[in-house]
């Protein structure tokens, strides 16, 4: 510990977003955290998006998650999918800065509780062999890593598999990202039987439509888990 004191002194730790020096590893200075957009406030119990209101309710659902079927129980998010939330997803995505990631794993934590048993299965949703290849990472691998190393929960990194490479996300309607996730995601041939009679706990690092979620979620089920819950550093919410 000492030692540890001894580097910070003399290489302060620096902010995971914007840079700054900061008291702690893996944290964010004083400015970048109030202008952060964490969810502090009412929020959906399956999606995470935030809610008008000032008093958190258990069980209150958003528009969304009262008109789609969503094949999970409940789902949390850290922060909505802008400002320094966006930029931090976008620079963990595409940027290959894992302290991002060591960050959110803290931040998850402490909300992951009402998603968490003991018999809790943490498991990423996977990238395509194609997409792994070449940005060299999954983050959301990553973050799960991360959220299980900070609740050390048992950790999964490959227990679903997606089979085919889909086409990106970006500039489709609800309904075209519900297909084109459509039977992409199945349980890994070798290591599903993972997923048997577990609580899983699904982590992506963005929730737009819960499209790619409930293709992961279907899969779990298929696999013969015994609930499905989902958690995401992000949510691009309606307002956002």
């Amino acid at each position: 510990m000492k030692l540890q004191t001894a580097v910070n002194a003399v290489f302060p730790p620096d902010c995971v977003c914007c840079g700054a020096p900061v008291e702690t590893e893996f944290g964010l200075c004083a400015n970048c955290w109030s202008d952060t957009p964490f969810i502090t406030g009412p929020s959906c119990d399956q999606c995470g998006t935030p809610l008008p209101g000032s008093d958190p309710e258990p069980g209150l659902r958003c528009d969304d998650c009262l008109t789609i079927a969503r094949p999970w129980d409940k789902g949390r998010t850290v922060f909505t999918y802008s400002g320094n939330g966006r930029k931090m997803v976008l620079r963990l995505k595409h940027g290959d800065q894992p302290a991002i990631a060591r960050a959110a794993g803290k931040w998850m934590a402490a909300k992951v509780g009402p998603l968490m048993t003991d018999n809790t299965v943490i498991v990423p949703i996977p990238l395509h062999w194609w997409r792994l290849f070449r940005r060299k990472v999954n983050q959301s691998a990553l973050l799960a890593q991360a959220l299980a190393n900070e609740t050390q929960a048992f950790f999964a990194p490959d227990a679903l598999k997606r089979i085919r490479k889909t086409a990106s996300q970006d500039g489709k309607g609800r309904e075209e990202r519900f297909e084109n996730l459509r039977d992409s995601i199945h349980p890994h041939p070798k290591r599903g039987h993972i997923l048997v009679g577990r609580d899983i706990l699904l982590v992506d690092d963005v929730m737009t439509s819960g499209a790619t979620f409930a293709a992961a979620a279907q899969a779990c089920h298929e696999a013969g888990a015994e609930n499905v819950r989902v958690m995401a550093l992000a949510r691009v919410a309606k307002d956002a």
